[in-house]
């Protein structure tokens, strides 16, 4: 099979469906994926959810992985919390590969 070079395009790539949303902010996700786990691996989780960079840097701000344990994969209950919906607000309008550095949560 010949190699593709970046600028073709292969049909099988422009049927493809549009890419899924970040699992924490809704916003489309860029060149750059990451993948958190809900419920972290120290806690028995294996599902994963692909986020941006910035959210999941958030996320893990805000939260212990004991605390993220006992949340679950409920977003919601993430997206409700004062200062994750703080950040959802700032950082909607912003584009899908925008990066700044990230608060820790006083603890």
């Amino acid at each position: 099979m010949p190699k593709r070079r970046a600028w073709e395009e292969d049909e099988d790539e422009a049927a493809a469906p549009p890419p899924e949303p970040c699992w924490l902010c809704g916003r489309d996700l860029g060149e750059l994926i990451e993948w958190h786990h809900p419920v972290p691996k120290s806690k028995g989780g294996k599902a994963r959810v692909a986020v941006h960079p910035i959210c999941h840097r958030t996320i893990h701000a805000h939260f212990t992985n004991a605390e993220l344990g006992r949340i679950g994969e409920d977003v919601e209950a993430l997206r409700h919390h004062p200062e994750i919906a703080k950040f959802l607000t700032w950082v909607a309008g912003k584009p899908a590969d925008f990066n700044a550095p990230t608060k820790k949560k006083e603890r």
